[in-house]
Parts: C-alpha cells; sequence; structure tokens
C-alpha cells in the first residue's frame, strides 16, 4: 500500500471520526449528549483493519477535542494530569485487539462471541491502564486511599463498558446480519 492509498478518505474512517467528535465531551452521557464513543471507536478502527495512519489521526483528534473542550468550551480539566499519557497505550491495546478480531473470520456465533469476549478485555485493560495511571500520577487525587479508589473504579467501570460494547457491538452485529442476509441472495443469483 502507498502513501496515496493508506490516506485515501474511507467512510468508515470518516464515520468513526465524527463519532468520537460528536461524543467525547461527555464521558458517560446526559440528557441531551451520548456517552463518549472514544474506546469503540478505537477498537473499530483496528477491527475494520485501519492503518496506522488512522490510528494515529485518532489519537491527533482525542487531544484536540479534548484541547477544545477545556480551552473553549468550558469543560473541566479535572482529568488532566501526567496520567493523560497513558492514553496512548489505552487505546493503542484497543486498536490492536480489534485488529486482531478483524481478522477472525465471522461466519458463527461462537466467532461473534469470541470478539465480543476480546473486545471486553481490551476494554477493561484499557479503563484499568487509564484509571490506575490517573489514580496513580494526578496530584488531584492524592489523598485518596486504595480502598476510595477501587469503590470509584467499580462505580465507574460499568458505564465505561457498557457504552464501547454499545457502540462496538452494534455495528458488528448489523455486518453480521448483513452478511447472513447477503449470502442467501448470492446463491439464488
Amino acid at each position: 500500500m502507498n502513501v496515496t492509498q493508506a490516506l485515501a478518505i474511507r467512510p468508515a474512517a470518516v464515520g468513526l471520526m465524527l463519532l468520537m467528535a460528536a461524543t467525547r465531551f461527555h464521558h458517560f452521557g446526559t440528557a441531551v449528549s451520548l456517552p463518549d464513543a472514544s474506546l469503540a471507536v478505537f477498537f473499530l478502527a483496528g477491527f475494520w483493519q485501519s492503518g496506522r495512519y488512522l490510528l494515529v489521526a485518532l489519537l491527533i483528534e482525542a487531544g484536540l477535542i479534548d484541547y477544545l473542550a477545556i480551552n473553549q468550551l468550558g469543560v473541566s480539566d479535572y482529568c488532566i494530569s501526567f496520567a493523560y499519557a497513558f492514553l496512548l497505550p489505552a487505546y493503542a491495546l484497543l486498536w490492536q485487539t480489534g485488529k486482531y478480531c478483524g481478522k477472525q473470520a465471522m461466519s458463527t456465533l461462537t466467532a461473534v462471541a469470541k470478539t465480543l469476549v476480546w473486545l471486553v478485555m481490551a476494554v477493561s485493560a484499557a479503563f484499568f491502564i487509564s484509571d490506575t495511571s490517573f489514580y496513580l500520577l494526578s496530584d488531584k487525587i492524592s489523598d485518596m486511599s486504595w480502598s476510595q479508589y477501587a469503590q470509584g473504579f467499580v462505580l465507574y467501570y460499568p458505564s465505561y463498558l457498557g457504552a464501547a460494547v454499545m457502540y462496538s457491538a452494534l455495528p458488528i452485529g448489523l455486518l453480521k446480519l448483513a452478511k447472513l442476509l447477503i449470502t442467501p441472495i448470492r446463491q439464488t443469483v
């Protein structure tokens, strides 16, 4: 693949970038906004076998959105600390796991279930990386005990996992359904 092919605009890539731009401003969502889709965006970017250029573009986009949200839209900078750098390996892990899952045949429900298990493991690991690094490196919670940290982890983890699974499972499920519907049509033609 040459540089021109790598940089070609792909509808799925644009869709993922728009999804992140539309949702990254609020982690959990509100009455007027959807929950953050960033974890799913990085997984799906890998799943659809995007190259490293899209990974880098998504990382830059995430940073720019955070910068604009904080400096232009008045979103709190509470989560910005030295731990912010640990989002890079967390997102790269999601992308790499998506890449692995995307190479697997999605021809059976067992294969789809395995992809879901990989997704849950990757989101869990990414959440652990980002949340634990924040606990260890942020000066904003230096007086928090491990017990309090564990309570917060248990409180926030389900919503992160739920949003990532929802945003990822929907397009993967629709893709699987489309393949199931198209296969009989091809066989009759």
